[in-house]
């Protein structure tokens, strides 16, 4: 973490049958947030096929001292989350015609916002861990954190932002298929406390699409990175005890 992107070659995958209206509004969905990003398209390359797949190639430069690691998170830190819980979810109701367009639109909003600021937000502060949160759920990147730093990652359930309509589409059983997935990997290094609600322990394992940043610096650092960008404190770093991960 800590790079600044430069350039950008695309992948498009795309039924040459469907509606070309539809690719258009990808093809410039995708433009725009790359100029919002100061990146620059290079090229790229399209192939016919029957399911739809889109994506970048980013290259980006990073100082050597400024790579903002996974794996030196110390104990005392605080933990910082820089956007809500729950895009997977919400993009599963959807799918299955349950999700309220309103909470809809607050997960699109979600999504459609860049790490950027978040990213150099953190440039002054004393960050020592830092890793984003996407397709393995927070507690399956937390995890690699904690792994990778020796240590355990204490998680307060109670203090997560969540999006509009997660909850909700727990209960309306709208659960994706990676969600269970991640469940099944991370769990066995998840300690739950007793009386964790069992559908903020299901939002914690819930694949992120352009989730935010999990953030690992001293607490005082911490309270200047919440009041610089919208982002929530949700736990704490300490020794390594039985799990790598406790939530509570």
């Amino acid at each position: 973490m800590g790079g600044e992107p430069l350039t950008a070659l695309s992948i498009l995958c795309y039924p040459p049958q469907d509606d070309l209206q539809v690719l258009q509004a990808i093809l410039a969905g995708g433009a725009d947030k790359l100029n919002e990003a100061g990146c620059a398209l290079l090229g790229g390359h399209s192939v016919a096929d029957d399911t739809i797949k889109f994506g970048y190639s980013v290259t980006g430069t990073v100082h050597p001292a400024r790579i903002r690691a996974n794996s030196h998170a110390r104990p005392g830190d605080a933990l910082v989350l820089t956007k809500p819980l729950g895009t997977g979810l919400i993009a599963t109701a959807l799918k299955r015609g349950l999700a309220n367009p309103d909470h809809v639109a607050a997960s699109l909003a979600s999504m459609l916002t860049l790490n950027r600021d978040a990213a150099r937000a953190m440039a002054s502060l004393a960050v020592h861990g830092c890793t984003d949160i996407s397709g393995f759920g927070l507690l399956g990147h937390a995890r690699e954190m904690a792994l990778a730093s020796h240590l355990t990652l204490e998680i307060d359930s109670r203090l997560l932002p969540i999006l509009p309509g997660a909850l909700p589409a727990i209960a309306a059983g709208a659960i994706p298929g990676g969600l269970n997935n991640n469940r099944s990997f991370a769990s066995p290094s998840v300690f739950a406390a007793p009386g964790v609600d069992p559908a903020l322990l299901t939002l914690l394992y819930d694949p992120q699409t352009s989730g935010g940043l999990l953030v690992s610096l001293p607490p005082e650092d911490a309270h200047r990175l919440i009041e610089a960008i919208p982002a929530a404190l949700i736990g704490q770093v300490s020794p390594r005890k039985d799990h790598a991960l406790w939530v509570l």
